[in-house]
């Protein structure tokens, strides 16, 4: 299993490794602070600094055992060997801003009133589906979220086990993606006083971080399904 330094320290920007495999799926390593795609959040890309050469890492995936990360290398890339030492680093600015919209995600849980049933994290726009009947007012809705922003809410993490989870089976919001399962343990977030439930993917240590954001499009994606959209209010 490949050490997820990001999953405790979503704040490292680098690390050491060794390469555990090569295949055409990708580089796996024993460690390392690229989080891989997954909860609609995208693969963190990187530069491994290897003897032979840096090479671009375009993507990073889940592989098909459990706990494996596969680091995709651009095409032409010179690839390390099994047991050669490596260091990664993170395209931060990238990974930051995941960071905030992720955790505005999170925020806007806390406004609407509705099961999750998709999500997507970009660096520029993000958007979440909520099962509801009607769509929410866009402006008391940016208000809202801009509020909890500028109130500058610690956002911690815990840990509980599985068991934990299955007797308190409201705390998950999404109807589509279960939280991460099979290490033993399953990671909270906590926007204190605001939100509380299993995720997976990285975020920043208070909704200050996140910055002014803007609700875009209110979609209709169905009769029960509502899309929505924000962006940074660069």
């Amino acid at each position: 299993m490949t050490e997820e330094l990001f999953r405790e320290d979503a704040y490292l920007k680098s690390c050491d490794a060794q390469v555990v495999a090569v295949s055409d799926a990708g580089i796996e390593l024993d460690r390392t602070v690229c989080y891989p795609s997954a909860g609609g959040q995208p693969g963190d890309i990187a530069i491994l600094h290897t003897s032979a050469g840096d090479v671009a890492i375009t993507d990073t995936l889940k592989g098909d055992g459990p706990g494996v990360i596969l680091h995709v290398p651009a095409d032409g890339s010179p690839l390390p060997g099994v047991g050669d030492k490596v260091n990664v680093e993170l395209d931060w600015d990238r990974r930051h801003q995941h960071m905030r919209m992720h955790t505005a995600l999170h925020l806007l849980c806390a406004l609407v009133d509705g099961q999750i049933t998709g999500a997507q994290v970009g660096t520029d726009k993000s958007r979440i589906d909520f099962n509801i009947p009607e769509s929410p007012d866009k402006e008391l809705l940016e208000s809202g979220l801009n509020k909890l922003i500028a109130e500058d809410h610690p956002v911690l993490q815990s840990w509980i086990s599985d068991a934990e989870l299955d007797a308190q089976p409201d705390l998950v919001r999404s109807m589509s993606v279960q939280p991460p399962r099979g290490s033993g343990r399953i990671r909270i977030i906590d926007i204190v006083d605001i939100d509380l439930q299993p995720c997976g993917g990285t975020h920043v240590k208070s909704t200050g971080e996140i910055g002014a954001l803007r609700i875009g499009k209110i979609e209709n994606k169905g009769k029960q399904n509502r899309r929505i959209n924000i962006v940074f209010d660069a």
